[in-house]
């Protein structure tokens, strides 16, 4: 049987692998890897092996330079030992095979900051929007409503129509890069996610619900083929009843809602991949 296998990167302040590796292992993966970006760096491990790419969140390279943009400028620059190519080229021949990446938070900001979405002119892509300091001017820990738009290509939201999870970020507020690249977002349906209200009946500008000031209330993005996106919400922290902030307090299904952003990946790679 071919089997489903997913990697989950670490290394240099990330900080949130455990979690997501358990999530890919809950929605079905068979092979579930937490691989040191050394590794690939060193030629231990290749990307080629692997389906599903997660970048977790934490505070990658302790956020100089902006958050994950010394992250970014690594995997850009370094080249794989042994090998005359750069660890970035496996990052778009990985893409180019039609393969699937999920960032969270300091994921999303990697994927941002390499370029990689929203990527709308295609290519090896340049940065066209960045997550940058919350309007609070403080580290938000809270939990939050997200409203899930019906006519994006994201595959990680399939089926769902609002979502609650948890955001832990100091540098969070998505801007783009001007009018035109918020334009092209709106028009090709690549805002996943916003932040709403606990009716889900529209994106909110108000903080807390809005925790760091995100223009157009953006909580995710994909690319124009839905198989990559970054979203600074933790899909990986609302794995069981559990990890929920009321869940003594309430009656919830036993699996977090975190959980379907990953078995639609693993879904996707069994329909297309394998």
């Amino acid at each position: 049987m071919k089997e489903v296998r997913s990697i989950v990167m670490t290394g240099y302040g990330i900080n949130c692998e455990m979690e997501m590796a358990h999530a890919c292992r809950l929605a079905g993966s068979e092979v579930v890897d937490i691989v040191h970006i050394n590794e690939l760096i060193h030629g231990e491990k290749r990307l080629d092996d692997y389906h599903f790419l997660n970048l977790p969140g934490g505070f990658l390279d302790g956020d100089d330079l902006g958050s994950a943009k010394a992250g970014a400028n690594r995997i850009r620059y370094a080249k794989v030992s042994g090998d005359s190519e750069r660890l970035f080229d496996q990052f778009l021949r990985f893409i180019e095979k039609g393969k699937l990446i999920l960032g969270a938070c300091n994921g999303f900001q990697l994927l941002a900051k390499l370029g990689l979405i929203p990527n709308l002119k295609g290519g090896d892509g340049e940065q066209e929007v960045t997550l940058t300091f919350n309007d609070s001017g403080r580290f938000e820990d809270r939990w939050v409503y997200l409203k899930v738009n019906p006519d994006s290509p994201c595959i990680f939201t399939r089926g769902m129509k609002g979502v609650y999870l948890p955001v832990r970020h100091g540098e969070g507020k998505f801007i783009p890069k001007d009018e035109n690249v918020l334009n092209e977002l709106r028009k090709r349906a690549l805002i996943a996610l916003q932040y709403t209200n606990a009716s889900f009946d529209g994106p909110v500008m108000d903080y807390p619900l809005n925790p760091n000031g995100s223009i157009d209330a953006i909580a995710g993005i994909c690319n124009d083929t839905g198989r990559l996106m970054g979203l600074m919400p933790h899909p990986e922290a609302y794995l069981h009843r559990t990890n929920h902030p009321r869940w003594t307090r309430e009656e919830l299904p036993e699996e977090g809602m975190g959980v379907a952003f990953f078995r639609n990946a693993v879904q996707y790679i069994r329909n297309h991949l394998l």
